[in-house]
């Protein structure tokens, strides 16, 4: 099967045209359709030659988004797309718009091997990886359907990104590059459950991105009945990955905590955040529990949000509760994807 053109990087494609005996100023003109232009086909390219076309097209293709289903929120205009993929499998990309600017939430896998048992997105297990260009494709395919610049990314959607790292890391080097869509690398945000290895890795290079990791409980005991990768990885081997990380790059962690009624919520868990988490660069965002059918999870009161907060501001830890969008279209991913499922 031909190669997506989309992952591939300027020097590769350089190399490619000069394998082919083209002038090499064509590899910028295609780079800048791909990558900044963001065509969705060689045909679309009308600066170059078809003979040039026509050799591409026989090495590789675009691997394209399809939206199925796009859902907008009347409440503040959060927009939800169910993609379909070459392969008939869907993904899911959530757009919002903030004082700053768009921001997107992309998928990076189709299905979740993780299995944490408060999120739709493991529902119906793992399928595959997906591509650096397949996750640019949910970017480029929202921004043309709303004729915006999206200028925030998050790596939060469907999948466990750390789980398909060189796929997000060349992801990365591709909506950075100045030849193309040029995001700042401070623009974004990459959500991990604690694959340890990886975050090590992640901290080497030193990128300047956001990095979110889904902590939502104070111990390895109350973390491994929701979370099984805490069996892999345990919890102190988890924070001393994260110490790690925040002490390497000088960056922040941002440590994610939904909020779940009689389960992590209590006073004595806030306590016991504040106490693993003290001296850390961090900080911590509580997210009231989405809910899915498939589970009996029930979001913490208003009062017990406040509460969990105020513990944790009194002992010097910077916490608030994220905003929610898009409440009236089951804006949290993996809850549309999981749906059409079950009616296909």
């Amino acid at each position: 099967m031909p190669e997506d053109i989309r992952s591939k990087n300027f020097a590769e494609l350089a190399e490619e045209i000069k394998a082919l005996n083209f002038p090499s100023f064509r590899a910028g003109q295609i780079y800048s359709w791909i990558q900044e232009k963001c065509v969705d086909s060689f045909d679309e390219m009308t600066n170059i030659s078809k003979d040039l076309r026509s050799k591409l097209s026989e090495r590789y293709c675009f691997n394209n988004c399809q939206i199925n289903t796009k859902l907008v929120s009347k409440i503040d205009g959060t927009v939800k797309y169910l993609f379909s993929l070459h392969d008939g499998e869907y993904v899911e990309s959530v757009v919002m718009k903030y004082k700053y600017g768009y921001s997107i939430c992309i998928s990076t896998q189709v299905g979740c091997k993780m299995g944490c048992t408060f999120c739709a997105s493991a529902i119906g297990g793992f399928v595959r990886n997906l591509t650096a260009g397949e996750m640019l494709a949910e970017i480029f395919t929202a921004q043309k359907d709303l004729g915006i610049k999206i200028n925030h990314l998050v790596l939060m959607g469907t999948g466990e990104p750390l789980d398909n790292f060189d796929n997000v890391m060349r992801l990365l080097e591709l909506i950075t590059d100045e030849k193309g869509q040029n995001m700042s690398m401070r623009h974004i945000s990459l959500s991990t459950c604690g694959i340890v290895p990886n975050i090590y890795e992640l901290a080497e290079k030193k990128l300047g991105l956001t990095l979110s990791v889904s902590l939502h409980a104070p111990n390895g005991d109350i973390r491994s009945k929701s979370m099984p990768v805490n069996i892999k990885y345990d919890f102190d081997e988890l924070l001393k990955a994260c110490r790690y990380y925040a002490n390497t790059t000088g960056r922040r962690i941002s440590f994610e905590y939904a909020m779940i009624r009689g389960f992590n919520d209590s006073d004595e868990c806030a306590r016991e955040l504040a106490h693993v988490l003290r001296g850390m660069l961090c900080h911590v965002n509580l997210i009231p529990v989405n809910s899915v059918r498939e589970t009996e999870y029930k979001k913490s009161t208003l009062d017990r949000q406040k509460r969990f907060i105020d513990i944790l501001t009194a002992n010097s830890i910077t916490a608030t509760v994220r905003r929610t969008l898009g409440s009236d279209i089951n804006a949290s991913c993996g809850q549309l994807r999981a749906s059409k499922r079950k009616r296909g």
